[in-house]
């Protein structure tokens, strides 16, 4: 089972930090596997956030966020992490974090064989 959290309501400018934590058997499992993040807002399909390799060594971002969110794993407590700072309100989403079925950086939704249940970013302006 994946669990976000870290979501809410933040102004124009600000930051907030998502974790996305594996529990249960599926913990012990995802330490080979490449994480991501998307998001989804209102109307519009599920977009690519970020993704980070197995160990952690590569990441991949999506231009809209690049230089202002990071990813980040701890395989130790199987979790991942998405540390956005200078939000914007078009940032303002529902983010799901996901398991790849390989091991890289994927983007593409195909990629993702588990997703967790999402958790809201408001940004207001």
């Amino acid at each position: 089972q994946l669990v976000e959290s870290g979501g809410g309501v933040v102004q124009a400018g600000g930051s907030l930090r998502l974790s996305c934590a594996a529990s249960g058997r599926f913990g012990r499992t995802i330490s080979n596997n490449g994480l991501g993040w998307f998001r989804q807002a209102p109307g519009a399909e599920r977009e690519f956030v970020a993704s980070i390799s197995w160990r952690g060594q590569m990441t991949n971002y999506a231009d809209s966020v690049k230089g202002r969110f990071t990813i980040t794993r701890d395989n130790v407590k199987n979790t991942v992490y998405l540390q956005m700072n200078n939000l914007k309100p078009e940032d303002t989403a529902v983010y799901y974090c996901a398991v790849a079925r390989g091991s890289g950086t994927a983007s593409r939704l195909d990629s993702y064989a588990s997703w967790g249940q999402g958790t809201q970013v408001t940004v207001s302006s």
